[in-house]
């Protein structure tokens, strides 16, 4: 259902930390015409930590209009806690979303069997596919393979984001899942090997600054071409790496702001880009050849 490349989307916000709606309708109409397959709102990249449920909400509904069934929509709705994130897979999959991404909690740390429980709680009470996530750098707890087998087997789980850049975990996700399920790559840096390997697309970070060089090269990728794939890969490489120098997604809203697509806002604890990071960033922008100019003053 869910497939090339998907944007992880930033969340826009001016100085002040406050959403900035118009810059969010920009980036919608952007994607939806880049080749942009789905749109993630309210992840890690769109600051989910800092987002209300009211912000969420208002976020959804703004995409769902302006995208008009163009582009999939999947809200984030994950949660350390079990009830809190249910609560989130009622509200969010009535408010019209294609689907949801739901992460591992984070910091408590389940065993196998309270994440089994966890993401069979939130499948029971969702209407709408519901995509796992697991991002071990993030939240220090690790989605094995095996219990992603068993939760495939759960009506409404679909696919799993998998952000372990390990090849040998893409293809025991695809041996261990039925055919109809779908593996996706979390991470852009090994996204093609991923893809040649069993996953079916990737949810992207770079894919915020360079949308249609990201659908190009999923599209090559899935296609079966690796060489193809790598080639156009290659001036993207750079800007992958850089735009981890920092937490995400402080790299990447420094790296749209030099291009003119966002404002400067983050939200505490999130602080601007380290100004010793900058120029490996401006570097990385001007090695993937997008073609809008950068802004000669520093932010």
């Amino acid at each position: 259902m869910f497939s090339g490349s998907l944007v992880a989307i930033v969340t826009p916000m001016h100085p002040d930390g406050a959403i900035d709606w118009p810059a969010w309708e920009r980036l919608l109409t952007w994607h939806s015409s880049a080749g942009t397959s789905g749109i993630v709102v309210g992840g890690t990249t769109g600051e989910s930590p800092t987002l209300s449920d009211a912000e969420m909400l208002a976020l959804i509904e703004r995409a769902r209009t302006r995208l008009a069934g163009r582009v999939a929509l999947i809200a984030g709705a994950g949660s350390s806690s079990t009830a809190a994130a249910v609560e989130r897979a009622r509200q969010f999959s009535a408010a019209g979303v294609d689907g949801l991404l739901v992460v591992t909690p984070a910091y408590n740390k389940p065993t196998q069997e309270g994440l089994f429980r966890h993401f069979e709680a939130i499948a029971a009470a969702s209407t709408v596919p519901v995509v796992l996530y697991n991002v071990p750098s993030r939240t220090a707890v690790d989605l094995l393979p095996a219990t992603v087998a068993r939760l495939a087997k759960l009506p409404r789980i679909v696919a799993v984001k998998e952000a372990v850049p390990a090849m040998e975990r893409v293809r025991e996700l695809v041996a261990l899942t039925p055919a109809e399920f779908t593996v996706l790559s979390g991470d852009d840096g090994t996204a093609v090997a991923a893809v040649a390997h069993g996953a079916k697309g990737v949810i992207s970070v770079t894919a915020n600054v360079v949308p249609e060089a990201m659908a190009q090269l999923m599209s090559v990728a899935l296609r079966g071409d690796r060489e193809g794939a790598l080639r156009l890969d290659a001036p993207l490489r750079a800007l992958h790496e850089a735009l981890f120098v920092e937490a995400n997604p402080i790299p990447l809203k420094w790296a749209m702001l030099q291009r003119g697509l966002i404002e400067s806002g983050l939200r505490l604890p999130l602080t601007v880009l380290s100004e010793s990071h900058q120029p490996r960033v401006r570097a990385a922008l001007e090695s993937a050849e997008t073609p809008m100019p950068l802004r000669t003053k520093s932010a």
